[in-house]
């Protein structure tokens, strides 16, 4: 008796069951995965005038599944729009332009990476494939779509360089700026763009004279690493330089090269203070004809104690006025350097270039000025002596540069003959200063050290009274 209930109550149970299932079946029907799949136009005309550019592919999904577009000629190439891209359940909406992931056609060159382009005109059969994520049989929606009158024309980039390719942001004057020439065939967007190992993007601005930007032709991305504006460049690596050039039907063509930065950063130097006294040692030195001509002897710097006072120094007309001073590299890279060397005497009416020394862009000097100097700081030293400074070849010039390494400091001399007698501005403020040649003098480092210079003539007259 007992067995015979429980048969009674499994076989309630199971119809029960029965019934549910064929309740839900009824109610909720099991649905096609692609619950619909259409364009809204059958022809499109893919050339940017505004009309019938784009066709909206319309879809839905019953349930999560990889999602495909494909687009196939009466060839059987098949080109492609969405590849295998997850979506949940939904209704969906698209616009296709006609263009596809890149592809180039047999027989054809073309200047750069084709990552986006136009189908050609004619007639395709679009299938929407759709394969579900949690298992079940795939699903495919397909019709027609005529292509016509399509600017297939892509937007080359017919030249592509990156010049220096070794690119060394510091402001020395040596490879100091990258440029990347671009020749645009077709009126395209394009961007340029520095691209690291972590994928990080650098975007390059473009110079503004010549082309307008966009215009078919030569464009040209000018790049200092951000030193100029007092940003420390990117870190040193190879990087990736990226131009694209998109057109206004969304045809994209990409060329890539590499940039190596290399001893890149912001350039910091000072003149430093003396550990006692004043920042800038002036003293008097007497004449010595040794001092000038084709073999002339390097003054010896300063090293009195008393040297190191806030007195005016006097000199007698004709005599040296000689300073020293220390320079601190205080940043984390070199700074180049150029003569004449810490002990070079100079007339009074000189300056670097009479002795075969020229100004070079980017390289750092110690000056001196005095209130009844002509020009900026026309007597100019390099910041340290041969043993402060190390030698670097530069490989694509061959030519030897001099630097001061970073956290060094050097020690620089050298004397003025005060030939020349103002009475009006007598004595006269001598003071020191730090230059970066081409680039600046910063506030900082532009009037160290101002001492009352008072030269005495041969009368004993100080002031001309």
């Amino acid at each position: 008796m007992r067995l015979s209930i429980w048969l009674t109550g499994l076989v309630a149970l199971l119809a029960l069951g029965i019934v549910l299932a064929a309740g839900t079946l009824l109610i909720n029907p099991e649905r096609p995965l692609i619950t619909e799949a259409a364009l809204s136009l059958d022809t499109i005309t893919p050339n940017a005038d505004g009309s019938d550019d784009v066709t909206v592919v319309s879809y839905g999904l019953s349930r999560s599944a990889r999602v495909s577009l494909r687009f196939e000629d009466n060839q059987g190439r098949q080109f492609v729009f969405r590849n295998e891209e997850l979506r949940a359940p939904g209704d969906y909406q698209v616009e296709f332009s006609g263009v596809v992931d890149g592809y180039t056609l047999p027989g054809e060159a073309v200047q750069g990476e084709v990552l986006r382009r136009l189908l050609p005109d004619g007639t395709y059969t679009w299938r929407l494939t759709a394969e579900p994520i949690e298992g079940g049989e795939p699903a495919e929606q397909s019709g027609t779509l005529t292509v016509k009158d399509a600017d297939t024309t892509l937007p080359e980039l017919a030249t592509f360089t990156v010049s220096p390719d070794i690119f060394t942001p510091n402001q020395d004057g040596i490879a100091d700026r990258t440029r990347v020439n671009v020749y645009l065939t077709k009126p395209s967007q394009l961007t340029a763009w520095l691209e690291g190992a972590d994928g990080l993007q650098i975007y390059l601005a473009e110079r503004t004279e010549g082309r307008e930007p966009g215009e078919p032709g030569r464009h040209d991305f000018d790049y200092d690493g951000g030193v100029d504006l007092g940003a420390d460049p990117p870190p040193d690596g190879t990087y990736t330089v990226v131009a694209l050039a998109e057109d206004t039907e969304g045809q994209q063509v990409r060329r890539t090269s590499t940039l190596t930065i290399q001893d890149g950063g912001d350039p910091q130097a000072e003149i430093a203070p003396q550990a006692v006294g004043v920042d800038v040692v002036f003293a008097h030195v007497p004449y010595d004809a040794r001092y000038f001509g084709p073999d002339a002897a390097l003054v010896v710097p300063p090293d009195d104690p008393q040297d190191l006072n806030f007195m005016a120094v006097n000199i007698p007309l004709g005599d040296l006025l000689v300073f020293k001073l220390t320079v601190d590299n205080y940043g984390e890279v070199p700074i180049r350097t150029s003569g004449p060397p810490p002990g070079t005497v100079y007339e009074q009416e000189q300056v670097a270039a009479t002795l075969g020394w020229i100004d070079e862009s980017g390289a750092w000097r110690v000056g001196i000025h005095c209130d009844t100097s002509i020009t900026d700081f026309p007597w100019r030293w390099a910041v340290g002596s041969e043993d402060d400074l190390v030698a670097i070849e530069d490989p694509a010039s061959g030519n030897t540069y001099y630097y001061l390494p970073p956290g060094k400091q050097a020690v620089v001399w050298g004397a003025v003959r005060m030939t020349e007698l103002n009475r009006s501005r007598n004595p006269q403020k001598c003071w020191a200063g730090l230059i970066h040649e081409d680039v600046e003098v910063s506030v900082r480092n532009s009037r160290v050290g101002a001492r009352d210079i008072e030269l005495i003539d041969p009368s004993g007259q100080a002031d001309g009274s």
